[in-house]
């Protein structure tokens, strides 16, 4: 079977006849201005609520079998308020890319009255997406999930059950950086917690009779769960405390690793200006070069300010006509 290069698809949409303007008819009701954005995909919403669970589990973990029980007030306060600032930039971020609109190209616009309202000069190619009907700019893609073409698509996460595109990629970034950073921060307060407890408290929790004996402890205080060395480990039986904190290690160091490679592969394509889509079918690069700050200033925003980090600040990017095509 012959594979047929992604540039032939491109001549054929340059083809007049390709357009066929009279079989599209724009949306009869479509969605008041304003509408919040929400892709209906099952397998993104489910991912969507995982990713939120396991934020609140080591949320549970950091705070009641970590934090709370410490007698170390100062350690828990900071670490306490740095943990739970981060996990709440991580799920704004993670609202802010769900519920976005990554760049979608009006459904239905490839009429004949758009087309003519364009004023293409003579020699001016447009492209029509033949599954949404629309006339699409350059460097957008069809996604096959949100079933509309999006502006500088990256790709679509389930994780936040949206496409990465021209307008939500700072949320996406910012959502990864996040989720790395809490991630690491748990991993380092488990190591702390279980050298602590394991020379403090743990020790004595497996004792037998006769090592009880040496060591001048009694089977009560052995079986006391609420003394002062045991309340400072955890308020749960050290081997249900043991669990949690194997459970949050192997969550911490699994998404630790998956977003800093999704935080590295997103500033890599910011840099370069190329989307992950694009970097995949190796597509010929028909837009100005520009320098990696400038690529920057143009997904977080002009000027540079503490907005860059916040998911809150919306980026104010400078855009030119989204409707720019090919010459």
């Amino acid at each position: 079977m012959m594979l047929i290069p992604t540039h032939h698809f491109r001549n054929i949409e340059r083809k007049p006849e390709y357009l066929q303007p009279e079989k599209c008819v724009p949306p009869p009701y479509p969605g008041p201005v304003g509408t919040m954005w929400f892709i209906r995909d099952g397998c993104g919403i489910a991912c969507a609520i995982v990713t939120w669970f396991l934020v609140l589990y080591a949320e549970f973990v950091v705070l009641f079998v970590m934090l709370i029980p410490s007698r170390d007030y100062v350690y828990s306060i900071i670490n306490g308020i740095v943990f739970n600032l981060l996990a709440f930039l991580a799920l704004a971020s993670h609202c802010r890319a769900m519920l976005t609109d990554p760049g979608a190209v009006p459904k239905g616009n490839a009429t004949k009255e758009f087309i003519e309202s364009l004023q293409l000069k003579p020699g001016q190619v447009v492209y029509k997406c033949p599954k949404c009907c629309s006339i699409k700019p350059d460097r957008a893609h069809h996604c096959s999930v949100c079933k509309r073409c999006i502006r500088k698509m990256d790709h679509h996460c389930p994780w936040v059950n949206n496409c990465v595109g021209e307008n939500n990629q700072k949320y996406f970034v910012l959502f990864t950086m996040y989720i790395a950073l809490i991630s690491l921060h748990a991993l380092i307060m488990v190591g702390f917690h279980f050298l602590h407890c394991f020379e403090e408290d743990w020790t004595t929790y497996g004792l037998n009779r006769e090592e009880m004996a040496e060591t001048g402890i009694s089977l009560h205080e052995k079986m006391q769960p609420l003394n002062v060395s045991s309340t400072e480990c955890s308020s749960f039986s050290p081997p249900t405390t043991v669990i949690l904190l194997i459970l949050l290690c192997f969550e911490g160091l699994l998404f630790l690793i998956f977003t800093s490679v999704m935080f590295g592969t997103q500033v890599h394509s910011i840099c370069t200006d190329e989307t992950g889509i694009e970097q995949l079918k190796k597509e010929e690069r028909r837009w100005a070069k520009k320098t990696k700050w400038m690529n920057m200033k143009a997904v977080f925003g002009h000027p540079f300010s503490l907005g860059w980090a916040s998911p809150f600040a919306t980026p104010d990017q400078g855009k030119a006509d989204p409707y720019q095509y090919v010459v």
